[in-house]
């Protein structure tokens, strides 16, 4: 019976994700909506918790910037209710999966694994991009409007292999 209960709780406990950038005003917001909303779409938001973060702290509590919630919003996505967080020690342990959006964020975050127990669940984003490139979503802050579209094209077709490789591997059923 206590096996049972168990294997209940774990079934209904969400699948909870990060995403991790810089400043957490481009491209882990972007992750987290063009994910939700493709999590949204499969009817499977009771199984998924979705945040982001950025690593530094600079930009706390900011909106997304303009012209990352200008590109989510021609593709359909909203990034107006966004507010920038840092990453934090604890969301090692919270979290089941922490996804960053380049090596350096990769590095900052395993900086606060001191005793290598999360590395397995900490990844690069691009790792599952049927088009990775160098596992990297770049950072369009510095550059022009036509970054940003890029960061978004990277990260629709990511989020999009990203969720089905979590719903084959939690045994999950897309109602759409």
């Amino acid at each position: 019976m206590l096996l049972c209960t168990n294997l209940l709780r774990l079934m209904s406990d969400p699948i909870r994700i990060q995403f991790v950038c810089l400043g957490n005003i481009c491209r882990s917001p972007l992750a987290k909506v063009v994910f939700r909303d493709k999590v949204e779409e499969a009817g499977l938001d009771d199984h998924f918790e979705i945040a982001s973060s950025g690593t530094g702290d600079w930009h706390i509590g900011d909106t997304a910037d303009d012209r990352m919630r200008e590109t989510a919003r021609k593709h359909g996505h909203s990034l107006e209710d966004h507010r920038a967080s840092q990453f934090q020690k604890e969301h090692l342990a919270e979290y089941d999966h922490v996804f960053v959006m380049d090596k350096n964020n990769l590095n900052d975050v395993l900086y606060f694994d001191e005793d290598d127990e999360y590395d397995g669940k900490v990844r690069l984003f691009r790792e599952f991009d049927p088009q990775p490139d160098s596992y990297q979503v770049p950072d369009p802050y510095y550059g022009e409007r036509d970054g940003f579209e890029e960061v978004y094209n990277i990260v629709d077709r990511t989020a999009a292999v990203l969720l089905q490789r979590l719903i084959d591997e939690h045994d999950l059923q897309a109602t759409t």
